[in-house]
């Protein structure tokens, strides 16, 4: 038993030294997490996606359960990042596809990486009434847009993360509530992104005749 302990013990410094700044996911090294303070309680952490290394965020696609009149709505169940490397966007990355609703078009910075985020989130309701937690979501771009996904308009938009310095957003991470059977279901209830740096190329000087 004490030399079990001793192994979860280990196991546990290891996961979370993942978790600090500077580390790597995925065979990939980050400088930072994204994340915001209105998310909802329901759910567990599923784990960070990242994009392939020298990869970032271009762009997203969110998927939504439209309104169910009367029905269990569960608004926002899942965001897609899309990466992308010199112009080539040819991964798509999500931490847990959600449950119901359709996925929208994509949408793309004009330009630029995505940087930073914002959630729509609906307040809790009560026992008997009816939570849908992560309704919408926003990006900023590098370069200055912001984009608007596709979700349902309950709830409102908390503060803006902070902004990724020198890089992009490139990895997901998505709490999600399990299926409730005959209990309310909430879907997606938070969202955090990891930030990376750009390569910096090196200069070789060639050494000067004396």
């Amino acid at each position: 038993m004490e030399s079990l302990l001793r192994a979860v013990a280990v196991l546990a410094v290891l996961f979370l030294g993942l978790f600090q700044q500077g580390a790597v996911v995925a065979d990939r090294p980050y400088s930072s997490w994204l994340s915001v303070t209105n998310g909802q309680r329901w759910g567990t952490w599923r784990g960070p996606e990242m994009c392939p290394d020298q990869y970032f965020a271009v762009g997203f696609s969110t998927r939504v359960e439209a309104k169910q009149s009367g029905g269990d709505d569960t608004a926002m169940n899942s965001v897609r990042l899309i990466c992308s490397k010199d112009g080539h966007r040819t991964h798509i990355v999500e931490s847990h596809p959600g449950f119901w609703g359709e996925w929208s078009n994509p949408q793309y910075c004009p330009g630029g990486v995505l940087t930073s985020f914002q959630l729509r989130v609906a307040t809790l309701r009560g026992i008997f009434a009816d939570d849908t937690a992560v309704n919408n979501i926003k990006f900023r771009c590098s370069n200055g847009p912001e984009l608007e996904g596709s979700g349902l308009d309950w709830g409102g938009y908390g503060q803006w993360s902070q902004d990724c310095v020198d890089g992009g957003i490139c990895g997901i991470d998505t709490k999600m509530e399990d299926r409730q059977g005959k209990g309310d279901d909430t879907a997606l209830n938070d969202v955090r992104f990891i930030c990376c740096a750009r390569v910096q190329k090196v200069i070789k000087l060639k050494p000067g005749k004396s």
